[in-house]
């Protein structure tokens, strides 16, 4: 785990630090727009690069890091946000389900994530890809108790009916939460297009209560 980036500005009274978390061939440089942008609006924001970010290692395993690098960065008493991109919010939902993180985390964010399964699984051997794969057994345990844990927490799903990463782009929806459309033409638009990025900021600004099950399209 390497190429931390952590913004030095404080954030503003009210507001948690935000981890952003990347997707599969990824690194931090994807949020080189909505990193500086948050900044802007007063929040501390923290990344780092998961490695390998190819598929060759398990999404659990990534989401160890995760664990590691809230662990490392924060208070123990300090309760964070997280913003995670396609195979990142995958990685979150573990971290956050399995590894603890429902106990801190009091925001999250899921931008077109796989969160049941995208076809481009199929495309690679790799263990992580093969955990995306729809109806993998990785993905039923999460899904499992996800309304459950989920639904403690604010949490807000953004995803684009035309996504071609995540296939069927509807794998992104989930029944719990709010749900936020954002019609992009590219699954990496969804990390620069404007409407996606003030949707984010909605969702990091929500004041902490009970969610129910919404829809918007923007």
């Amino acid at each position: 785990m390497n190429g931390a980036s952590d913004s030095t500005r404080c954030t503003q009274p009210g507001r948690n630090p935000v981890l952003l978390i990347h997707g599969i061939s990824d690194t931090i440089a994807v949020f080189s727009k909505m990193a500086p942008y948050l900044s802007r609006l007063g929040w501390s924001v923290h990344n780092f690069n998961m490695i390998p970010n190819n598929g060759d290692c398990c999404l659990d395993l990534l989401a160890k890091q995760v664990a590691d690098y809230v662990a490392q960065t924060f208070d123990p008493k300090q309760p964070i946000d997280i913003v995670g991109f396609s195979m990142g919010g995958i990685v979150s939902r573990y971290y956050i389900q399995r590894l603890g993180g429902a106990e801190r985390v009091q925001r999250f964010v899921s931008i077109s994530a796989p969160n049941n399964g995208t076809l481009t699984g199929y495309l690679s051997g790799r263990p992580g890809c093969v955990q995306m794969r729809p109806d993998s057994a990785f993905l039923q345990d999460l899904n499992r108790d996800a309304i459950d844990i989920l639904g403690r927490l604010n949490f807000t799903v953004i995803w684009t009916p035309y996504d071609l990463m995540i296939v069927p782009s509807n794998s992104s929806q989930m029944r719990v939460g709010k749900e936020v459309t954002v019609p992009v033409r590219l699954h990496s638009w969804m990390l620069t297009d404007d409407r996606s990025l003030n949707a984010i900021v909605t969702a990091l600004s929500e004041p902490m209560l009970a969610n129910s099950r919404q829809s918007l399209r923007l």
